[in-house]
């Protein structure tokens, strides 16, 4: 099932293996941390945006989430990857991160994944269409229906992946987020 995975990590039965994580020797051959972790300011970042202006963040909190993340994205990919290999071919694309979640359990994700990447397709249609209207193609296809001026948090001003994550069924009166 994740065999992509196991070759990321090094393991044959789905963790670190006898050596460890790879920064204490073990794991992966020859990738660097650098290489297989998300930047760890981009993590900070990402955990910040959620708090209160006033939380903290310690440096153990986002070692723990970088490693976190990043192999689960690898986790991901990788059984999208595997997917896409059984079928002969080279390019993994969001349909089959989408397939991939769902094939390893998440299927709380995929709905909210799949409105992100609806979202995500108009927007880049909407770019495409504007920079053919720059170069004197006219207007858009759609004539500009799908045009709005709130860039990418939408109309609630939000951050662009967390409203496509939101929940229809979620009535946020506490404040707090429910993925």
């Amino acid at each position: 099932m994740a065999d992509h995975y196991n070759q990321l990590v090094g393991g044959s039965g789905g963790g670190h293996g006898a050596g460890g994580s790879p920064e204490r020797g073990g794991g992966s051959e020859g990738i660097k941390e650098q290489d297989r972790l998300l930047p760890i300011a981009n993590v900070g970042r990402i955990m910040k945006q959620i708090l209160p202006p006033n939380a903290k963040v310690s440096k153990e909190a986002k070692e723990t989430m970088q490693e976190c993340v990043s192999e689960f994205i690898s986790f991901v990919t990788g059984e999208a990857s595997d997917k896409c290999h059984k079928e002969k071919r080279k390019t993994v694309n969001g349909d089959d991160v989408c397939w991939a979640f769902s094939a390893l359990g998440f299927d709380d994700y995929v709905d909210p994944m799949r409105r992100y990447l609806l979202k995500f397709r108009e927007l880049e249609g909407d770019r495409a269409a504007a920079a053919a209207s720059s170069r004197g193609g006219g207007m858009p296809p759609d004539g500009g229906a799908h045009a709005s001026g709130s860039g990418a948090g939408g109309a609630s001003g939000g951050h662009f992946m967390f409203d496509a994550l939101d929940r229809s069924d979620n009535n946020n009166a506490g404040g707090s987020r429910q993925f």
